[in-house]
């Protein structure tokens, strides 16, 4: 399912509020942690004069002390931990390593070294979500002390389901989280309320129609969820739901079953390539407030390059 995961930190505690989540995902994957490092040159001196060589050393050599000391928090878990140092650009680095070292499971904190501020995550974190086009983890930086009291157990995960095969990808790592946290586990589906015409407030016509569309819709999920059910080894709960808008449900949805961890696929029923997330994806990166796993349900190299790599790429070749 998993072979590595790769940790990104910058020496913050913020950045540090991935460790448990990062050390239960390996003990119940049992796979190896990289633990990486970039250093910018602005960290080691100030950025108006040359950098001193002395001082640069010295940065690196805190640096490398840090490290190790985080990979015997891992080691004394029975994590088996490797530690990177690189300098340069740091999300450039991250995405750099993810290829190197043949990554498969990145595991982010929402914020970093630049501290808690009103956007939903830092600037580092949302340039490698946008170009690691891997599954990721996202921990949310400012529920720091939740995930401190809570440590590394997950009670109930959430699996937002669609009826399509891609959503159906975030099913095995939950199965076997649950297995491992005896979590309780949530498979939810909601269906959208089918739009009516807007000119006119709709007719007794209009919302039969719309009716008969939502139960249709729906006994079609009961009997999928029918046929997911006995291919689980673990119980599962199953919600129903019908809304105008499904992300907003789906958000309704973790907060009144109290999840801790969303599970979910990057790409649903009308997911395509030329995206690195769908649209329900996308929206809990940005507004999710739980930890997300989020499972890229296309490789690598079948997600298309932005416009923007497009003409940087062309540029670097003049």
């Amino acid at each position: 399912m998993f072979r590595r995961i790769l940790m990104p930190l910058d020496g913050s505690r913020l950045a540090e509020c991935a460790v448990s989540c990062t050390t239960a995902l390996a003990r119940t994957f049992g796979m190896p942690v990289t633990l990486l490092r970039v250093l910018e040159q602005s960290q080691g001196a100030d950025c108006s004069r040359p950098i001193d060589p002395l001082d640069w050393h010295m940065c690196k050599t805190e640096a490398g002390t840090y490290l190790e000391d985080l990979a015997s928090r891992f080691e004394a878990e029975g994590v088996e931990t490797e530690s990177i140092l690189k300098e340069g650009e740091p999300a450039q680095r991250i995405v750099e390593a993810v290829e190197e070292k043949d990554i498969d499971l990145l595991v982010v904190s929402s914020h970093g070294r630049s501290g808690l501020n009103p956007w939903y995550a830092g600037s580092v974190f949302q340039k490698i979500a946008a170009r690691a086009r891997i599954s990721m983890m996202i921990v949310r930086a400012y529920q720091e002390s939740a995930e401190a009291s809570n440590g590394s157990r997950f009670d109930r995960i959430l699996v937002p389901l669609d009826g399509s095969k891609r959503s159906e990808f975030a099913l095995p790592p939950a199965v076997r989280l649950a297995r491992d946290h005896a979590s309780d586990l949530i498979l939810a589906h909601v269906t959208r309320i089918p739009e009516m015409p807007r000119r006119h407030p709709p007719n007794p016509e209009d919302r039969e129609l719309s009716t008969r569309l939502v139960q249709r819709n729906q006994k079609e999920m009961e009997t999928h969820f029918e046929s997911v059910l006995p291919r689980l080894p673990v119980k599962a709960r199953i919600l129903l739901e019908a809304a105008d808008d499904p992300a907003i449900r789906l958000h309704e949805l973790v907060g009144e079953q109290k999840a801790d961890m969303v599970v979910m696929s990057a790409h649903g029923y009308s997911g395509k390539s030329k995206w690195t997330y769908g649209s329900i994806a996308h929206n809990f990166i940005i507004y999710g407030t739980t930890p997300l796993l989020l499972m890229q349900d296309f490789p690598r190299g079948r997600i298309e390059p932005t416009e923007s790599e497009s003409a940087s790429a062309e540029r670097k070749g003049h």
